[in-house]
Parts: structure tokens; C-alpha cells; sequence
């Protein structure tokens, strides 16, 4: 690898957006990659520094709640595992999710919010709700742990609920380190504190671990990435081009996936923004060996200038392979 895919103890320029002939901003940010038995292949910036995964922690939650005895598989589990954009079919899944535990939509405690695709947001109409709300999914499959264990609904949101104890637990042993701090996550629900070599290993886990839960979450990932995001996220882009991938973004810019059989990245945007998560993605990928065609579709994001590609957002050359 690369000697200038360093360990930095400070994020480093990864992607920069270009118009014109200018570089006209630079995103900076951590990366790391391991292999899938956590063994560091590469790794930039603040990979060892407490972050919060924010949804990309729904994968780690889901195994710990099948592990508490959840009973769901396919689809249901990928939309436990998501951050949906409200399109019809997401809205309904949640719906079966809580009545086949004999729950309805007011036993949901998610903050309330507006679908985030653009045309379920249109169909939906103004008044924010809890189904709508982007992590509805997560908290209707915890609603359903907590049924499945006899546990309270009521308080299922607090840390020291057993449901939120058994998550900790869970998200412990997948990432291998400790929890660094626990806070509440923009749903409601408790937030853990890793680093990125601590996510980036979990996924690797739940991607290539032999245990029922972490199988069935990597099927319902990789099989339904749609529910995962919505239809046409670039995320569900991106697991659509690799098969049998898992992943999963979160806010703050935050990105994990891990390819079969093979390594697990994990991106920290120091800004907090997204936008060059997806080109990130396939730049580590490819320094790795890993390309297609599909991928090479999302290699640059364009920038526009009165609607029209003026430029693109690239990863930073030091992140591309040699060749490129």
C-alpha cells in the first residue's frame, strides 16, 4: 500500500470539488480500511479518535436486537437496519413491523420528521410524523424486541433499558473496543461512541462472521439495499454495484461497507457533510484492487453550473491507485 495512506493523528484533505479550473473547496476527513479479521490494511487521519457512527450503527443494533430474540428477516430487516426515505413501500413495512407485535404508529418515540426522498416528501404532505421519520424502521424493530421479551415499550429509548443494555453489549463485541461515550442520537435512541478502525471492523464481522444474527443482517443488507436507503440513493447505488456488499451511511458524513469475503472501509467527514462519501468509497475500493463498471459510474460526482456539469468532486489524488 501506498506510503502516503499514513496514520495521521489529525483528518487529512480526502476530497476536493472542483469547478471550472479551480479547486473551489476541500473536504477533510479519516479513513481506514481492514481486513476481515480487523487486521488494518490502511488507514488516514483520525481513524483511532471516538466518533459517533450515527446510522451507520443501525447494522450493529440490528444484530444485537436479533440476538434478543427479534424475528425479522429480508426486507423488515434491512428497514431495521435503515435510514428510508419515506416512500410508500418503507411506510408500510414499518406498519407490518409494529403490528406484527401488536403495536401501532403512537407507540413509536423517533422524533418526528418529513420523508427524506424528494418525491415521497411531495406525496406525503407537511405535517411531520414518527412513521415518516427517516428512523422509524430502527425503533419499530426495537418496539418488537422489547414485545418479544416481554420488556416495557414505554421507556425503550432509555440507556438502561435492558434493550439498549443488550445493544451496548452487542456493539462492544462487534467493534472490539470499548464504547468511548454514550449520547442520544438525532432519533432519540441511545448513540455509542467508536472509532473509525472500531466500525470498520464491525462491519467486517457482521459481512463475514458464521453467527445467525450477523448473517441474516448481512442477507437483508445486501438483498434489499432499496430499503436500506430509498430507490435511488447513492448509497443503494453503491451496494448495487457490489453484491453481497453491506452498507450503511450516517449523518455527519459518516460511510461503512464491506464487500464479501473481503476488506471493510469505514469514512469520517470532518465537515459533517456526505456529498463525497460515495466517491471516497469507490477511490478506496479501487486502491484495494476492487472496480467495475457500475462503480466507475460513481467515481466522480459532477458539480453544476446553471444546471449544467461544470466541474466534479474527486477524491484526492494521494486516495486514488497508482494507475489513475
Amino acid at each position: 500500500m501506498s506510503a502516503s495512506l499514513r496514520t495521521n493523528a489529525n483528518p487529512v484533505p480526502l476530497a476536493e470539488v472542483v469547478r471550472g479550473e479551480l479547486v473551489e473547496s476541500v473536504h477533510f476527513g479519516s479513513a481506514i480500511a481492514v481486513d476481515p479479521d480487523g487486521a488494518v490494511l490502511f488507514e488516514v487521519g483520525a481513524s483511532r479518535t471516538p466518533m459517533f457512527p450515527r446510522s451507520s450503527m443501525k447494522p450493529l443494533q440490528s444484530v444485537g436486537m436479533l440476538g434478543a430474540g427479534l424475528e425479522l428477516d429480508g426486507e423488515l430487516l434491512a428497514l431495521a437496519c435503515a435510514s428510508h426515505g419515506g416512500e410508500q413501500f418503507h411506510l408500510e413495512g414499518v406498519r407490518r413491523v409494529l403490528g406484527r407485535a401488536g403495536l401501532a404508529e403512537a407507540d413509536l418515540q423517533n422524533t418526528p420528521g418529513l420523508p427524506l426522498d424528494d418525491d415521497a416528501r411531495a406525496a406525503y404532505g407537511a405535517v411531520p410524523s414518527s412513521l415518516a421519520g427517516d428512523c422509524s424502521g430502527k425503533h419499530a424493530a426495537m418496539l418488537a424486541t422489547c414485545v418479544a421479551n416481554d420488556w416495557p415499550t414505554v421507556t425503550y429509548r432509555m440507556p438502561d433499558h435492558p434493550l439498549q443494555r443488550q445493544i451496548a453489549a452487542t456493539v462492544t463485541e462487534l467493534a472490539s473496543e470499548p464504547i468511548a461515550t454514550t449520547s442520544i442520537d438525532g432519533c432519540g435512541a441511545p448513540l455509542f461512541g467508536l472509532s473509525l478502525h472500531g466500525l470498520a471492523t464491525a462491519f467486517a464481522k457482521i459481512r463475514t462472521a458464521k453467527t445467525t444474527a450477523t448473517q441474516r443482517v448481512s442477507t437483508a443488507i445486501s438483498e434489499h439495499p432499496e430499503w436500506v436507503a430509498s430507490t435511488t440513493h447513492p448509497n443503494t447505488r453503491l451496494l448495487r454495484a457490489l453484491p453481497g456488499s453491506i452498507g450503511k451511511g450516517g449523518a455527519e458524513g459518516v460511510l461503512a461497507l464491506a464487500v464479501p469475503d473481503g476488506p471493510a472501509i469505514a469514512i469520517k467527514i470532518a465537515d459533517g457533510s456526505h456529498r463525497p462519501n460515495p466517491v471516497l468509497a469507490v477511490a478506496l475500493l479501487r486502491a484495494l484492487g476492487i472496480t467495475n463498471a457500475e462503480l466507475d459510474e460513481l467515481a466522480e460526482v459532477p458539480v453544476l453550473g446553471h444546471g449544467k456539469p461544470v466541474g466534479v468532486i474527486r477524491a484526492v489524488e494521494q486516495l486514488l491507485p497508482a494507475s489513475q
